[in-house]
């Protein structure tokens, strides 16, 4: 509940900022590279409700375009410095305090299973943790402990971001086709958002 209500927050406060013009899109790279490097900002809901405020802007079309480069661009950024901060813990010394939190986000069992995913498919298994609820963090784990160079990762993050964005995208174009109004398909496109990140997190607590 807490979860959907942040949501709902934070995409009314960015719905509202695009509203003001070219403003917005800083507020969107920031708030998914933020969202990218804590999970706590709800990023697909951001991004939902900025493609619907984008359909009923007066240009929707090179609107939704910026969108879903501000979005993925977000992403790229915040992917690419988690595992250069990543890197640099696992390779110091002694393992960062910084490493040993990011580690024991992730079960040894989640984490097995993703480097067995990565072994059989390797960059291209960047996109599937892209779109499946809680598996970048695993993904990006097995990339670190497999000592991927920085370039192949990144390579394998442009269509991971790209393909991520534009999910969350119809989904907020969805919503505002429905509804004439802004605020109606805001609440609707961050609903169906969460709704695509909370259940299927759920069905796999069960």
């Amino acid at each position: 509940m807490t979860v959907a209500l942040t949501g709902a927050t934070v995409a009314a406060e960015t719905a509202e900022g695009m509203t003001r013009g070219v403003f917005g899109y800083p507020s969107l790279f920031l708030l998914v590279f933020i969202g990218a490097l804590v999970p706590v900002v709800p990023t697909g809901a951001v991004v939902s409700s900025a493609a619907v405020v984008a359909l009923h802007e007066g240009q929707p079309v090179w609107s939704s375009v910026l969108v879903l480069v501000v979005a993925a661009a977000g992403a790229f950024a915040g992917d690419g410095l988690l595992f250069v901060l990543g890197r640099r813990g696992l390779e110091s010394g002694r393992p960062s305090r910084w490493w040993h939190r990011l580690r024991d986000q992730v079960s040894p069992e989640l984490l097995d299973r993703s480097r067995r995913q990565l072994e059989r498919r390797g960059a291209t298994v960047l996109v599937l943790s892209r779109l499946v609820p809680a598996g970048r963090l695993p993904v990006l784990l097995a990339c670190l402990m497999a000592r991927m160079p920085l370039r192949d990762y990144l390579r394998g993050s442009v269509p991971a971001v790209l393909a991520w964005a534009l999910t969350y995208q119809v989904i907020g174009l969805v919503g505002g086709a429905i509804f004439p109004s802004t605020w109606q398909a805001v609440a609707v496109a961050v609903g169906l958002a969460l709704l695509v990140t909370v259940l299927p997190l759920s069905l796999i607590r069960i």
